[in-house]
């Protein structure tokens, strides 16, 4: 009995300390294989947690290499059709006006950065020196037209004269005719008749004397082969042409339209020298850009293939352009002092060549001459 009741009860060391069965080691925990309960089931939420991970795990693995290799086809496919330089700078027609004659500035009609039309009165110059000498040529007109008058009533007194010399020419050849008779008979002197002789000789010469002023009148009366007109009276009215010329330049007006720069020389009161620059004009309405591209940029550029322009002043604006032209030498080449290659110490240093790009669009923002820009040139287009 006391045995069968042992084998069915427990003993009290059993139930104070169960034997505990050792846990297996850890497995490394990676991305693809989360820890899950053991007894998690496919429907159960862990279960597809598990499942979504493992889909964007596989998806980056396959989507981002396809995008690397896509944007890297794209750039070796791009890069190679153009190329760009930022060395691009907006450039302006620049007329440099001056006076044509000297004076002092009497009134100064624009300001700096004013617009301003063809034909526009830019500044005035003292104009009453040369309207004395438009009054001056005026008066020379009027002697040569008088002088003129003069030779003419001499060639008509000349006429007269030759007339009167032919006359005595003829009276003292009959005198020495009647003289030379009453010679052969005895019935005058020697000195008679050498007197007769003389008188003859003289009208004679009075005649040529005559002739001679009158051609020279004629002469002087002589319309130029040219003009039509007296050399004289043509010469005067030359010379106040000029006057007046000279008095419509004392008004100094704008050669084009254009904006207005460095008008600060224009001072009322200066004295203005004939040939000095005093204002610059402008002309905004046909920028351009000068591109100066590296040597080794031009291989596939050709005059006509589009361009696209940025500017560092208005981030965001884009331009269409073309090349115009391609610039006939480096920039080196054009320098006030040319480099000199041929000597021992020469490095060679890779040249630019100024590019001219035209505007296919007018550019939505105000163009500055001197903007830096950047330009890129589709050399893949034909």
């Amino acid at each position: 009995m006391t045995d069968q009741t042992s084998r069915s009860r427990p003993r009290a060391e059993e139930v104070a300390s169960p034997t505990v069965a050792p846990r297996p080691d850890p497995l490394p925990r990676t991305n693809a294989q989360p820890d899950a309960p053991a007894d998690a089931s496919p429907g159960t939420p862990d279960a597809a947690a598990g499942e979504r991970t493992g889909w964007r795990t596989r998806l980056l693995m396959f989507a981002l290499p396809a995008v690397l290799l896509a944007a890297g086809g794209w750039y070796w496919l791009t890069s190679g059709g153009s190329v760009s330089t930022d060395n691009a700078y907006v450039r302006m027609d620049k007329v440099s006006v001056a006076a044509e004659v000297g004076g002092r500035i009497t009134e100064v009609a624009v300001r700096d950065g004013d617009q301003v039309a063809a034909g526009q009165l830019l500044f005035r110059i003292d104009g009453e020196p040369y309207r004395l000498s438009v009054a001056q040529a005026t008066a020379a007109i009027d002697a040569a037209q008088v002088q003129f008058g003069n030779l003419s009533a001499s060639a008509r007194t000349s006429t007269v004269d030759i007339a009167a010399a032919r006359e005595d020419v003829a009276f003292a050849e009959v005198n020495f005719q009647r003289q030379a008779a009453l010679m052969e008979k005895g019935f005058t002197t020697k000195a008679a008749y050498d007197a007769s002789r003389h008188a003859v000789t003289q009208a004679r010469e009075r005649v040529r004397q005559a002739e001679a002023a009158a051609a020279e009148a004629r002469t002087k009366l002589a319309a130029g082969p040219s003009s039509g007109v007296n050399p004289q009276v043509e010469a005067a009215r030359v010379q106040r042409a000029q006057a007046e010329v000279n008095l419509s330049r004392t008004e100094v007006r704008a050669p084009s339209a254009g904006r207005v720069a460095q008008a600060d020389r224009l001072q009322i009161g200066q004295n203005m020298v004939a040939g000095l620059p005093a204002v610059t004009l402008v002309d905004t309405a046909h920028p351009w850009v000068e591109a100066n591209f590296k040597e080794t940029d031009l291989a596939h550029m050709r005059v006509g293939q589009r361009a696209e322009i940025r500017f560092d002043a208005y981030p965001g604006l884009k331009v269409r352009g073309h090349v115009l032209t391609i610039g006939a030498g480096t920039g080196s080449e054009f320098s006030v002092l040319p480099a000199q290659n041929a000597t021992g110490n020469w490095v060679k240093v890779t040249q630019r060549v100024p590019v001219r790009i035209a505007f296919d669009e007018k550019p939505s923002r105000a163009m500055i001459a001197g903007l830096s820009a950047e330009v890129r040139v589709f050399t893949a287009d034909k």
